[in-house]
């Protein structure tokens, strides 16, 4: 079964933020610090992501341009407007912004070599085993930013899913027609530029700073311009 993978990683994202709801109710003194601790170890984990670019121009034009998209668009305020009325409506108010842990986790979930090699892996080869991996990691981590985000993690499954199990769909064309200098290239300069992001959440997690992490979204089609234009212009 072609999305077995993707289901098992979905499941364990729910299963972890429900796991993780029971843990909500924890005094906010220890939730202050649990939150300062995430978000030290977000800023890590961007970090490191953001190092791995080869050519780094991209991930800057990617940011600046994709930022630009985004303001334009308003992304961060419609999403905080749809997570606020979600809210209301599943009565969650006063436990956590359900449109910081919906976009702090799908950064983190989707952002990443293990997403799109695991996904190809798939539907090319029918092996799972990325997957199941990622599934395990995605579990613990969807657990441990519920207790301190929210109900909005588990809304990341959407995104996860719909991400990986496209690709793990349609990877057989993917492989055929992408050669695999675009797609390492893609996946690295994604992986740095989302990197970026996700150290900006973690900024944010910590109260260091205030960033509007949503409207930099656009950069991660950015990338993927970016990076064919430049195959397109080397092989004229």
């Amino acid at each position: 079964m072609v999305l077995l993978g993707t289901l098992v990683n979905g499941g364990s994202i729910i299963v972890g933020s429900l796991l993780g709801k029971l843990l909500n109710r924890i005094p906010e003194k220890v939730k202050g610090t649990v939150m300062h601790a995430i978000g030290l170890a977000v800023i890590v984990l961007g970090l490191q992501m953001g190092l791995k670019s080869e050519q780094y121009l991209i991930v800057i034009l990617s940011l600046v341009f994709g930022a630009m998209i985004g303001e334009f668009l308003s992304l961060e305020n419609h999403l905080n407007a749809f997570g606020i009325w979600l809210e209301k409506k599943i009565g969650t108010n006063g436990q956590g912004s359900i449109a910081e842990g919906f976009i702090t986790a799908t950064l983190v979930f989707v952002i990443g070599a293990m997403a799109v090699l695991g996904a190809l892996d798939s539907g090319i080869r029918g092996d799972h085993t990325v997957l199941y991996t990622k599934a395990v990691i995605d579990g613990f981590t969807a657990l441990i930013l519920t207790s301190t985000l929210g109900i909005g993690v588990l809304f990341s499954v959407v995104p996860v899913v719909i991400y990986e199990g496209t690709i793990a769909l349609f990877a057989t064309q993917i492989n055929h027609v992408i050669p695999n200098s675009i797609m390492h290239s893609f996946i690295t300069e994604m992986t740095a530029t989302g990197g970026i992001m996700i150290f900006a959440i973690g900024l944010n997690i910590t109260g260091l700073a205030k960033i509007r992490v949503a409207n930099f979204l656009p950069g991660i089609i950015v990338v993927a311009v970016i990076v064919a234009i430049i195959h397109v212009y080397h092989g004229l």
